[in-house]
């Protein structure tokens, strides 16, 4: 049987699986009280993107360790499948060795049978013989012998042969019989003798693949026991990831605050310049659009077509810039204190996390990703935590919904 996961792969990995766990974190995130610079944030950033690397790899490695777990049960299935059809073959040859046992002491009957019979019928004969010579019956040439004639004579013969004939013809069907019985017990034998051999076979296959079932059941459980192990290594890292993340935007703000980028009411410019049309504003809509949200979050700015640029609205530090199903590429740049803008939809991202932007400054083009209806900006403002409407801070837009 071919193994799924060879042992030499499979201890590897978990010597690898278990480096992760026992890996030394990170060194603690201690709030220092000096001032925050931008290499303390780089610094946690190299961390994060380390922790991102491994993490890849984690999920690569459970990736693979799962399929090898479907191809185990499958395998599973396929030998329990087989197994089964072996068990109902073994019976349906037990049950045909049966019947020809049954047939075969049938048979044994029958020629027996048959043997008496002829036996009896040479007993006849010979009886009957005995009987005329106890009687003084003279024997059949005396009979001959006393013909009066020819004719009497030729009378005599065939009388005296029709006996004879009858005897032996009798005695001759019967050993013919007995032939035939003792042909058909060689063939019922012989036709024993091969199922016999065929379950034998059969058993002999059924014990392998009782021995691949046993395999199979060990290769699945120790695959189970590494995709546990890895699931639990990436959890770890995932955790670990979040803390330097939740220390980066602390970080972050806390350098926007002694940077001096405080984002009171007003401050913010256009995220970009070809167009000023609203075409979606914020709060409750329905677009029709599956998947998209009936309580918008921000504002949709139309008619920015697949090649304007996208302007941070004001100086902060990138807290985050990835790609999401619903936002598809977009960035979020941290102002200090809670306040924060966010742009989505986005074909392209120029910046990263952890990046100092200054306010205008590229950090990517409109496009149509995510959840879109169309190539527009997605643009989002939150002041202390809390989301806020744009169109507050966007003065002269021109409104271009329903």
């Amino acid at each position: 049987m071919k193994r799924i996961f060879d042992r030499a792969g499979r201890a590897l990995l978990c010597a690898l699986l278990l480096l992760a766990l026992l890996a030394p974190e990170s060194a603690p995130l201690v709030r220092e009280a000096r001032a925050v610079t931008q290499d303390d944030i780089d610094d946690l950033q190299a961390d994060a993107d380390q922790l991102a690397q491994e993490s890849k790899q984690l999920k690569s490695e459970l990736a693979k360790l799962r399929s090898d777990k479907t191809q185990a049960i499958n395998l599973r299935l396929m030998l329990d499948r087989q197994i089964d059809l072996t068990k109902r073959k073994i019976v349906n040859t037990e049950s045909r060795i049966s019947g020809y046992n049954a047939l075969l002491d049938q048979t044994a009957y029958e020629l027996e049978e048959n043997r008496k019979k002829e036996a009896e019928q040479y007993e006849l004969f010979c009886d009957r013989a005995r009987v005329m010579e106890m009687q003084g019956t003279p024997s059949y040439w005396a009979v001959l012998f006393k013909a009066t004639s020819f004719s009497d004579l030729l009378s005599r013969l065939a009388d005296v042969q029709t006996v004879i004939d009858y005897d032996q013809q009798v005695i001759d069907e019967l050993r013919e019989i007995r032939v035939q019985i003792q042909e058909k017990q060689d063939e019922q034998e012989r036709l024993r003798t091969e199922t016999e051999a065929a379950k034998t076979e059969l058993e002999a296959q059924k014990a392998d693949l009782d021995r691949q079932r046993r395999e199979a059941d060990e290769i699945y459980q120790q695959i189970a026991a590494d995709e546990a192990l890895a699931k639990e290594a990436l959890d770890a890292k995932n955790a670990e990831a979040e803390k330097i993340q939740a220390e980066i935007v602390r970080k972050t703000e806390e350098l926007a605050a002694q940077m001096g980028w405080d984002a009171t009411s007003g401050g913010y410019i256009w995220p970009e310049t070809k167009s000023k049309r609203i075409t979606s504003p914020y709060g409750p809509r329905n677009t029709g659009l599956k998947g998209a949200s009936t309580n918008h979050k921000g504002v949709d700015i139309g008619g920015v077509g697949y090649d304007t640029k996208v302007l941070a609205a004001k100086a902060g530090v990138v807290i985050t810039s990835t790609y999401s199903n619903s936002y598809g590429n977009y960035v979020v740049i941290s102002h200090g204190r809670g306040n924060t803008t966010l742009y989505a939809h986005m074909s392209s991202r120029s910046v990263k996390e952890g990046d100092t932007v200054t306010q205008g400054q590229v950090i990517g083009v409109t496009g149509n990703t995510g959840i879109s209806y169309g190539a527009h900006l997605h643009y989002e403002i939150t002041e202390g935590g809390v989301r806020v409407n744009p169109l507050d801070y966007l003065p002269g837009y021109i409104k271009a919904w329903d």
